[in-house]
């Protein structure tokens, strides 16, 4: 049922990479191309043009969510797993309304990582079977509740790239010089970001960035 499926592997452990790409070989998934971050999944992404992706949450230079968003922008018809430690029910949230179809903790064996891919190739949503049955239900009710306001959603593409930067300890003249804008640019985003979260210190947004995943 996997044969012909082709998949691209974000993870940003290179070991890890390593050792799912034989296994998942092994049982008809062909790997097409591998990631160790978050922009250069979206680039994959877009080049490769995979059937799936299967995508860790935690990842350097952009969050495995916000890469889910980009891809899923560009690539509707993709399919695309999380796969992370990280099992609270927020980062699944998150994840799903980025636009990922499954979501898998790193301790499940490798059959549920293959029920997973069946499971989202088929159309359905997956999530780890150490997951409550009501979680879907709940996710539900989430999205009814209207989080459409969510001030992430508020930022820029290039306001969510400095928060991401700032909650990775950047400081503004490492962040000017990564995007290759001026200081002054930088203090101008970051100001916009705290007035748009209605948060008023560095620190607020370290730890906004890891409340919504975007950061460990």
């Amino acid at each position: 049922m996997l044969d012909r499926l082709r998949a691209v592997l974000v993870e940003d452990h290179t070991i890890v990479r390593e050792g799912l790409r034989p296994l998942l070989e092994g049982r008809g998934v062909e790997i097409v191309g591998e990631a160790g971050d978050g922009l250069e999944a979206v680039k994959l992404a877009k080049e490769l043009k995979p059937d799936l992706v299967i995508m860790d949450l935690m990842l350097p230079r952009l969050s495995g969510i916000e890469a889910a968003r980009r891809i899923r922008k560009h690539l509707p018809n993709v399919k695309i797993i999380m796969l992370t430690i990280h099992d609270e029910p927020p980062f699944v949230f998150k994840s799903l309304e980025a636009g990922a179809n499954g979501f898998l903790v790193k301790e499940s064996p490798l059959d549920e990582l293959i029920a997973a891919i069946k499971a989202v190739m088929a159309g359905e949503t997956y999530l780890s079977s150490n997951f409550p049955r009501t979680l879907l239900g709940s996710y539900a009710k989430h999205r009814q509740r209207g989080k459409k306001t969510d001030e992430f959603a508020l930022l820029t593409k290039r306001e969510r790239e400095i928060l991401q930067y700032i909650a990775e300890g950047y400081t503004s003249p490492r962040i000017a010089q990564a995007l290759f804008i001026s200081r002054k640019t930088v203090e101008n985003h970051r100001a916009n970001i705290m007035e748009k979260l209605n948060i008023h210190d560095t620190a607020g947004l370290v730890r906004y960035a890891i409340k919504i995943g975007l950061v460990e």
